[in-house]
């Protein structure tokens, strides 16, 4: 019987928990502080970036490698670790066989060097057009009546000696 109450039990104390009208307005003040929605921002951008990134390396890039590697298809590199040979890639996964698919590993060492090319010269672009921050001279305060008395009796003790 002890079982049934304890869901019941969890459920109510969360309802209560979310009824508080203090964690609705602390979570509210969450979701509206700027980090946040940067963040949400910097997602749905990325999520973009990387199809271009996609579309950059499949469309141009690794055309462009194959005629130097006489038109070898990264993605179809494979080696089966049953020992056996197939045809390629495609008879490999129907025959339900162990791969280790290193062309597609390749690929995607290329993504993440273009990638990280990319962010470099954006970074370093934006940094170009960063205003530099001004430099504002901080003067040292005023010496206390306690550390002005200090120094006075400081100055009479060397003249002293």
């Amino acid at each position: 019987m002890k079982t049934i109450y304890l869901p019941v039990l969890l459920l109510v104390s969360t309802v209560n928990l979310l009824t508080t009208m203090g964690f609705v307005s602390e979570f509210k003040e969450f979701i509206s502080k700027g980090n946040v929605l940067d963040l949400a921002i910097g997602v749905i951008i990325g999520s973009a970036f990387g199809k271009i990134v996609t579309s950059l390396t499949d469309d141009i890039i690794m055309p462009i490698l194959s005629v130097f590697t006489q038109g070898i298809d990264f993605k179809e590199k494979f080696f089966a670790l049953n020992g056996q040979q197939y045809k390629d890639l495609k008879a490999a996964q129907d025959a339900k066989a162990a791969i280790v698919s290193y062309g597609n590993f390749l690929n995607a060492v290329i993504y993440f060097l273009i990638i990280a090319f990319v962010i470099f010269w954006v970074v370093k672009l934006a940094n170009r057009f960063k205003r530099p921050q001004e430099v504002i001279a901080v003067a040292d305060p005023l010496p206390t009546k306690d550390q002005a008395l200090l120094m006075e009796i400081r100055d009479a003790l060397r003249t002293r000696v």
